[in-house]
């Protein structure tokens, strides 16, 4: 049911990201600082697989479903990119596809109270008959391809700038993980956009067409969409009426995170210095300074 599917969208979903804060930057930090490349690497690969495979779908709620997975691969890249920014939107990112992501499942159980298909193939040329649905759903897309005045562009504008921006890594790392990452920005307005026109103004379905349960969205759905989208916009014109709650906290985690980094790139062993095996994606400059007692 849709509100179900809102909660796993909502909620659920975003547990993971909050124990990797929780659990691998505050309680094991160095164990952080030694896979957070690999940790980087994951997202990116998360990015663009399930973007790949929500364009293949062909039922509408694991387009949404693999859409919003796609839409995590940030919050990885955000946690391992040892910047204060980069993992303040990750944690805006999740927050921001919370709402996002609630918002489309509950679209999705909309619709398919009206259609009683999720098959994109069953469905078509609904878009005369249900004009507000579509204004509803057409919002709500823009929003989670992070449009700009909407959270999820500041969410993952932030991730990318502070993952770009951060000396913890080679440029060459970054350059090639930026790319990589943008790929699958590009990818979400295909799918999604593809998606709408094969709901609403594709080849219209005759026997769908001619049920008399085609209504367009009512008040309360309206009502309740409007309540998800109010904070969407919100964060998106002025994103620190949330990032201001939380900056302490990520500021503490970020220098937990510098100080492990410092300790496992150079952990005096017997006078000698170890190096980690992940730190031959780390800048030489970086790799040269002195070692801490």
């Amino acid at each position: 049911t849709a509100p179900v599917h809102m909660l796993l969208a909502g909620i659920l979903l975003k547990m993971g990201g909050y124990a990797l804060l929780r659990f691998n930057v505050q309680l094991l930090p160095e164990g952080h600082a030694q896979f957070a490349p690999l940790l980087v690497v994951l997202g990116v690969v998360n990015i663009i697989y399930a973007a790949l495979t929500s364009f293949a779908q062909r039922n509408l709620k694991r387009k949404i479903a693999y859409s919003s997975i796609s839409h995590m691969g940030f919050v990885l890249i955000g946690i391992g990119s040892f910047s204060a920014l980069g993992t303040s939107g990750a944690m805006l990112q999740m927050i921001s596809h919370g709402l996002i992501g609630a918002s489309l499942f509950f679209l999705v159980g909309a619709t398919y109270d009206r259609t009683h298909t999720l098959q994109l193939d069953e469905m078509g040329g609904v878009g005369q008959k249900m004009r507000k649905m579509f204004a509803l759903w057409t919002i709500c897309s823009l929003a989670s391809l992070a449009l700009p005045g909407m959270s999820g562009f500041v969410s993952e504008l932030m991730v990318f700038v502070g993952f770009s921006t951060s000396e913890a890594y080679s440029l060459s790392f970054r350059i090639v993980m930026a790319v990589l990452a943008a790929i699958g920005v590009i990818l979400t307005p295909i799918y999604l956009l593809s998606m709408l026109r094969e709901i609403f103004f594709g080849k219209e379905n005759a026997e769908l067409a001619a049920h008399t349960h085609l209504v367009d969205a009512e008040p309360r759905e309206i009502y309740v969409i409007s309540c998800l989208l109010v904070p969407i916009i919100g964060i998106g014109l002025y994103p620190r009426i949330m990032t201001d709650s939380y900056r302490a906290s990520i500021e503490a985690l970020v220098q937990r995170e510098n100080n492990a980094m410092a300790k496992v790139i150079h952990p005096p062993v017997n006078g000698l210095i170890r190096r980690s095996p992940m730190a031959e994606l780390l800048p030489p400059a970086l790799l040269q300074a002195p070692a801490l007692g």
